[in-house]
């Protein structure tokens, strides 16, 4: 970026117009123009005003040096952790509507649309399938480093863990009895499918929530 480039955003910066740089350095507006075309240099003796106008500091406006750095540090800011959770969050819903989708489709395939038990089961397998792609592939390529997994760990509060719990119990519970009322042992087994679609959902709210009391 070349000095005049530079000296026009210090100026908007400060949202001054020439006329007032101009007063202020004892020049013309023509010559705050020029400076700030690029089509002459500010003299050596007003280097000094022009840093203490713009607040800062002499190698600041000739090397950029300090510009540089913080471009560099607003880069390192927005890149990893961010991103990867907000990737995951992404492919994690993706991935457990999908999910529903399946329960869905066997809950009313052969029913509605009276397909063989066979056919229907192995469409809703090949959906799972594609269900447990999309996690796996998110989960490996936006894995948690060290430091975000130790950080999440330390996060987590015994609130998650009793509404698991007590899921899970209740979950059981339904289970045997419909399981011993209908025989249906076939079919029961999908509320296990539903139970951990419900225990991803729960972890995507406390993980959306962490993220959102972090901001």
């Amino acid at each position: 970026m070349s000095i005049g480039q530079k000296l026009l955003d210090l100026r908007k910066s400060k949202q001054l117009s020439q006329e007032e740089v101009a007063n202020r350095l004892n020049v013309t507006r023509q010559t705050v123009s020029k400076w700030e075309t690029d089509q002459s240099m500010p003299d050596f003796d007003k280097i000094i005003p022009i840093c203490e106008l713009y607040e800062i500091s002499a190698d600041e406006l000739l090397s950029g040096t300090k510009h540089e750095n913080v471009e560099k540090e607003e880069q390192k800011e927005n890149k990893p952790e961010d991103f990867k959770r907000e990737k995951r969050a992404k492919g994690i819903g993706i991935s457990v509507l999908i999910y529903f989708v399946a329960v869905a489709w066997i809950m009313t395939s052969i029913p509605a649309f009276r397909l063989d038990p066979i056919v229907s089961s192995a469409i809703f397998l090949l959906i799972c399938g594609v269900a447990t792609y999309v996690i796996i592939y998110t989960c490996i390529v936006y894995k948690k480093d060290k430091k975000e997994i130790e950080e999440e760990e330390r996060q987590k509060n015994t609130v998650q863990k009793q509404i698991t719990e007590i899921l899970a119990i209740i979950v059981l519970i339904i289970y045997l009895f419909i399981s011993f009322t209908t025989m249906a042992w076939h079919i029961t087994w999908i509320l296990w499918v539903v139970y951990g679609l419900v225990e991803e959902i729960i972890k995507l709210i406390f993980m959306l929530r962490s993220k959102k009391n972090e901001k």
